[in-house]
């Protein structure tokens, strides 16, 4: 497998690593009330990490949860969005991984079996004489 097919779920998961944040100031800049727009930062960041990131906290203000129904839907939003999304790319690096492995196990297995037919193709013949070319 080339190289940069590796990349592109490696790439991917930067990129869904670090694609929240700036995202508050952005659903700011394009209408978002703030309230909904901090909720979905908080949120994203907790949705990832229960969708299984090392790299965010869970966050949720549960006082303006309960109070603030933008804040609340914004978090609930991004919630299931970021989860889901963290899930599904930590699934493909797995499988790039599995595929990698299958791939190196494919091209073992090829090599044994070159060595195989090696090792028939000279059953019965004499090689003693061989041994002088080393």
């Amino acid at each position: 497998m080339p190289t940069h097919a590796l990349l592109n779920p490696v790439l991917a998961l930067a990129l869904l690593l670090t694609g929240c944040v700036s995202t508050q100031e952005a659903m700011v800049k394009q209408g978002y009330p703030a309230a909904y727009a901090q909720g979905f930062d908080d949120g994203c960041h907790s949705g990832r990490k229960a969708g299984g990131s090392l790299f965010d906290q869970f966050r949720k203000d549960v006082a303006r949860f309960e109070a603030d129904a933008q804040y609340a839907m914004g978090w609930s939003d991004a919630f299931r969005q970021c989860e889901t999304e963290q899930e599904n790319a930590l699934r493909q690096a797995r499988m790039a991984l599995e595929q990698q492995k299958l791939i190196e196990m494919r091209q073992q297995n090829r090599v044994s079996q070159q060595h195989e037919l090696e090792r028939a193709a000279l059953r019965g013949i004499d090689t003693s004489g061989l041994k002088s070319l080393k």
